[in-house]
């Protein structure tokens, strides 16, 4: 090993051979100060090259012993597919992580049950004991969940079901999708953030054979919620216009919607298969699409049940299938006067 004490000495056996010339003292002085410099380097470079840790683009959301807050940790998954990446991401979300100080967000009494991805929307069910977690726990372990999953390209957006059921709020509300700007720091922010918009929605007729155009103004809404979101829920919770009713079949319930590259991914409940041959099947789907490609990030829209998008509605409109605005079905004003009816404004 070289440092500076064996270094001295054997400059000096150096000087002592050729005599005590002083200038070949002073040379060899010169000479150890240097060969002491390039040590120091070469020491320094190396322990920077043995120390230095390659940066992650991922990393994977832990809760802290308190379970009060998240803590992001760099990991680089092994998985190089969507399929293996979701796999291996769940499998650490419900590990411990290596530093004692974090806990892992999913318990050790919460399992999950399986996963699907319908388009950018990862479904993640969970057994029973998912309800047992407080409030505080709770919502950490989705925001946890849901800010490790999105990292995935091809995941957009989350959401959790218990017991085969979509999650609820302790108002019994369903939560539905979620995505990275679903958890905010401050709460207070979100509390004070009102907006308002105006949205157009389509209602049936009272026939159910055509669609009727209504304008609802100043639609207040919170800034945590997506516009899509709330076209979706304004539209299921009736139509305000006289002479007009909902296409959607009745109790049909939200559980998801999200939009990736201008499709707009919408899950529904199983009420939605329940048949009302009053409304034509055409008014019941552009009921939907209609009002959502009213939006401008929305081009095309996509219907499922639970997530589940084989099968057909009703007769023809295959769920596979996109579906682009159709105006065909809306009614004319001169219709509307003869039946009574006015557009909502």
């Amino acid at each position: 090993m070289i440092n500076e004490e064996n270094a001295d000495e054997s400059i000096s056996h150096i000087g002592f051979a050729y005599g005590e010339n002083d200038d070949l003292q002073k040379r060899s002085l010169m000479t150890k100060k240097t060969i002491l410099l390039l040590v120091s380097f070469l020491l320094l470079l190396l322990g920077g090259c043995g120390g230095k840790e390659e940066s992650s683009r991922y990393y994977v959301e832990y809760l802290n012993k308190e379970k009060t807050k998240m803590a992001e940790f760099p990991y680089e998954p092994k998985a190089d597919t969507v399929d293996g990446m979701i796999r291996e991401f769940l499998v650490m979300l419900s590990s411990s992580p290596e530093d004692i100080e974090y806990r892992k967000p999913i318990p050790n009494n919460v399992e999950v049950t399986d996963y699907s991805l319908d388009g950018a929307l990862l479904s993640i069910y969970f057994d029973m004991d998912y309800n047992n977690m407080n409030t505080v726990e709770e919502v950490l372990c989705r925001a946890a969940v849901v800010k490790t999953m999105v990292q995935i390209d091809g995941v957009d957006c989350v959401a959790f079901y218990v017991g085969g059921e979509p999650l609820r709020n302790k108002d019994e509300v369903i939560i539905g999708s979620m995505n990275q700007e679903s958890f905010i720091e401050n709460p207070g922010e979100q509390i004070n953030s009102i907006k308002n918009t105006s949205l157009t929605l389509y209602f049936s007729n009272e026939e159910g054979n055509g669609l009727v155009r209504e304008v609802r103004q100043d639609v207040y809404y919170s800034g945590n919620i997506s516009l899509e979101k709330l076209t979706m829920e304004q539209l299921l919770e009736g139509p305000e216009s006289e002479g007009v009713k909902s296409a959607i079949p009745e109790g049909t319930k939200l559980l998801a919607v999200s939009v990736v590259d201008g499709i707009c991914y919408v899950s529904l409940d199983d009420n939605f298969r329940n048949q009302d041959y009053t409304v034509n099947e055409a008014v019941v789907i552009y009921s939907i699409v209609n009002s959502l490609t009213e939006l401008p990030n929305v081009s095309k829209v996509q219907i499922s049940v639970k997530g589940d998008t084989s099968g057909v509605y009703r007769d023809t409109f295959f769920l596979s299938q996109m579906y682009d605005r159709n105006l065909d079905y809306v009614l004319s004003e001169e219709t509307l006067m003869a039946e009574g009816t006015t557009e909502g404004e």
